[in-house]
């Protein structure tokens, strides 16, 4: 082989990229950053969740915590017979002989202090809570039972309080013999401004006839 030969093909090897191949190479380099840029952009979005699900966890287990913590009476708690176990139970919700505790708040009955009227009932039985909403409560707002306001604004908890039996094969029917509730399921859902949301579980049972547990 001639060395001019030789010295055109050595140049050939030399001559690098052509102009199609340097647009490939930029393009696939392109895709490549931008899918390593969505990782870190997603990453970034989601760095917060861990503090925004521990700030939804902490409402819910509070709230829970309040609701678990109320009297499960047969009677209304406000009923002079509803402690006095020595009262016969005849008739569904115990309504001989007294006020029977019915499912959600009795009227006038509200979680907080409002501002008038002076005089109020508070909740004061598992069941008051069912259908509780600090969307709609007055005042609206994460907040203790006295009043002030504790979550950070438009978080939103709702209440659910429905019979649930319990045990295996439901061996602990959600009503007695006579259709008197006797075991409950609270439910406890969370949501975040952003939409988050995480619902929490509790259960109750009424394990004497009147008297609170």
């Amino acid at each position: 082989m001639s060395s001019s030969r030789m010295g055109t093909l050595q140049q050939r090897r030399q001559a690098g990229f052509t102009f199609v191949e340097l647009i490939m190479f930029v393009v696939i380099v392109g895709i490549g950053v931008a899918g390593i840029l969505s990782v870190f952009y997603v990453t970034a979005q989601k760095s917060a969740d861990p503090a925004a699900h521990k700030q939804l966890i902490a409402i819910a287990e509070a709230m829970l915590e309040e609701v678990e913590l109320m009297p499960f009476t047969c009677r209304d708690p406000d009923d002079p017979t509803a402690s006095d176990a020595s009262v016969a139970l005849t008739g569904n919700n115990c309504t001989a002989g007294g006020t029977p505790e019915l499912m959600g708040a009795e009227a006038g009955e509200t979680r907080y202090a409002p501002v008038s009227p002076a005089v109020f009932f508070p909740y004061d039985n598992v069941n008051d809570y069912n259908g509780f909403d600090t969307a709609t409560a007055v005042p609206a707002g994460i907040r203790d039972p006295s009043g002030p306001l504790l979550g950070p604004a438009g978080y939103r908890a709702v209440v659910t309080v429905a019979g649930q039996s319990l045990g295996p094969g439901g061996n602990i029917a959600a009503n007695d013999g006579s259709g008197r509730l006797q075991s409950l399921r609270i439910n406890v859902t969370v949501t975040s401004p952003r939409g988050d949301s995480i619902t929490l579980s509790g259960y109750r049972t009424r394990y004497a006839p009147t008297s609170p547990p």
